[in-house]
């Protein structure tokens, strides 16, 4: 003969599993979160990345610029591989372009000549979620960028400056340029002279 099961043993264990079910969901969400958290702060320093490589491409690319037109006169060519340059133009905002192409704003300043660090924030916060005040949280990210020139070469001898003179020829990382004063029709370009890349 069989004996029932009694009914309140159903009845006190309904209780529990309610509490561990929500329990359950409060750990999912609050995962959720920080998932979130983390999708905005990579998108912050995808924005810091970017922002601070643009400020330093702009600066080389003027560096580049001030080459070329110095490239008959090899006894300034020193000071435009090390920056010291007195034409040079802002570059921070090129960083304000791409940050905000990023959904980010930047805080963009040149340390050097050479070297340029931002501050990326992004416009939208981490969103609403079990975690308090992840609605107003937004996420900042820094990145630093370089510039180094790639080439090498012999200073000039002579008081240079002079078509008829002989250019030093250039060594940029297994490239050699020689370059002939009365046929400067193949020069380097930007990325030959200078390499830019991010720095720790």
């Amino acid at each position: 003969m069989s004996r029932l099961r009694p009914q309140g043993d159903t009845g006190q264990a309904f209780p529990v599993y309610i509490t561990v079910a929500a329990g359950l969901l409060f750990l999912a969400l609050a995962f959720l979160a920080v998932g979130q958290a983390a999708v905005n702060r990579s998108g912050a320093q995808t924005a810091a990345d970017a922002a601070a490589l643009a400020a330093a491409q702009n600066r080389r690319d003027q560096l580049a610029g001030k080459w070329v037109e110095d490239v008959l006169d090899p006894t300034e060519w020193a000071a435009v591989f090390d920056g010291d340059v007195a034409s040079l133009k802002p570059s921070c905002w090129r960083a304000d372009q791409l940050a905000a192409q990023n959904d980010a704003s930047a805080d963009c300043a040149s340390l050097d000549p050479l070297t340029f660090a931002v501050t990326a924030v992004t416009r939208k916060s981490v969103g609403t979620s079990v975690v308090p005040g992840t609605e107003k949280y937004k996420s900042t990210a820094t990145a630093k960028a370089v510039i180094e020139a790639r080439c090498t070469f012999d200073p000039p001898t002579g008081d240079g400056g002079g078509a008829d003179d002989t250019l030093p020829s250039l060594n940029c990382k297994g490239r050699r340029w020689d370059l002939d004063p009365d046929h400067l029709t193949d020069l380097p370009g930007p990325t030959d002279l200078f390499d830019v890349h991010l720095v720790g």
